[in-house]
């Protein structure tokens, strides 16, 4: 049986981490309005959060491997909320980007950190499904946390949006506590994150990682501009609201399949990705093909990242914790790789975005077959 206790403090911890990261540009207009700063300047909150994730995910991992996991788990939930609470109470747009910098440090050690705990403490056969509980956190996020937050800024003010994120860590501290059991930090070895992506398969599955998340970010980063360009601009927030619901049903559908058919999972999400893209950009603002697209987008997005970090996992064997922080560079890298290639791409035209963006997505699909996507039993990350 999965320890469900854990594994959904695990998910409560995600949905932090991906709440933090995304809710500045929900809230972008009353920040920007209130700290005096431009909305792009306000933009910048988020991009410069996945720049410092991206960079940081990798020598802070390695700087960490030895720490005891949950001691370092509850380190960087007092870190969300010491800096949620700055931002919270902060009228210094400097102090603010600086408290975002930290912010996206903690993040980046928080997505290696969750993904290997949550295999750890799972039966061998049920991997996939822990790690699908865990990463929950982040649909979870996208479909109802950011819409919540959201609506608390417009109704309230935007600084009540993460006063409240700050709140949620202090019953999460209590809970972590008592429920998540204690897990010793790697062992003694060749865990450094550049050795394992010397790995056989490591290497591909990498690219597929960046060009994923390049592809998809040039698309969903400019959605607003694209359905507008169609002549559908309001349809906007029931886009995103569909997407959102249906990344719960792709998170759903892979941790069902994933622990028997990781292979397929991956190919299914990205080539699902590319086609709902292209979908997308022939729709020429039929709302209901608008929709299905947004439908199938969120379904293949949903389940992407957790397949991402298992075939990780899976590949690094006992140098699992170690790899992610690779996954976890090339994501966020392409997150704010794909926000510049998409403002590059704007000005020709917002028709062309999505199919350059399916074009990426689906790239990885060329060498999918040199990835490795099975482990012998003794390799998987399981309780040490």
């Amino acid at each position: 049986m999965l320890p469900l206790p854990a594994l959904l403090a695990l998910t409560t911890t995600v949905f932090l981490g991906c709440l933090t990261e995304v809710l500045p540009a929900g809230l972008l207009l009353g920040m920007s309005a209130d700290l005096g700063v431009s909305p792009s300047a306000t933009g910048q909150l988020v991009t410069v959060y996945a720049i410092t994730a991206a960079l940081t995910a990798i020598p802070l991992t390695t700087m960490t491997l030895r720490v005891s996991r949950k001691r370092l788990l509850l380190a960087l939930i007092v870190g969300f909320l010491v800096t949620n609470l700055l931002i919270a109470v902060s009228s210094s747009y400097p102090l603010i980007l600086a408290a975002r910098v930290v912010s996206g440090a903690l993040t980046g050690v928080m997505w290696s950190l969750v993904a290997g705990y949550a295999m750890r403490l799972a039966p061998p056969a049920l991997i996939g499904r822990a790690l699908a509980v865990a990463m929950s956190g982040t649909p979870i996020g996208f479909a109802l946390g950011v819409p919540a937050g959201t609506a608390l800024g417009e109704l309230a003010d935007w600084r009540w949006a993460f006063a409240a994120m700050a709140l949620i860590t202090v019953p999460l501290l209590v809970w972590v506590l008592v429920a998540v059991p204690a897990l010793p930090g790697e062992p003694a070895g060749p865990t450094r994150p550049l050795a394992a992506s010397r790995l056989p398969g490591m290497r591909p599955v990498l690219a597929t990682v960046a060009l994923f998340s390049l592809g998809h970010n040039v698309a969903y980063t400019y959605i607003g501009p694209v359905l507008a360009g169609m002549d559908v601009a309001g349809m906007l927030g029931a886009a995103l609201l569909v997407f959102g619901c249906a990344t719960v049903g792709g998170l759903v559908a892979v941790g069902a399949a994933l622990d028997h058919r990781p292979r397929v999972v991956l190919m299914v999400c990205t080539g699902l990705t590319g086609a709902a893209i292209v979908l997308m950009g022939l729709s020429d603002g039929v709302h209901g093909l608008v929709l299905l697209a947004a439908a199938l987008w969120g379904l293949a997005f949903g389940g992407a990242p957790t397949a991402f970090q298992a075939v990780t996992a899976l590949i690094a064997g006992p140098t699992a914790d170690a790899a992610q922080s690779l996954t976890i560079a090339a994501w966020n890298g392409a997150v704010a790789g794909g926000a510049l290639v998409g403002g590059v791409l704007l000005p020709l035209g917002t028709s062309l975005l999505p199919w350059c963006a399916a074009f990426v997505v689906l790239l990885p699909l060329l060498f999918s077959r040199r990835v490795v996507l099975s482990a012998p039993a003794d390799q998987c990350p399981t309780r040490r």
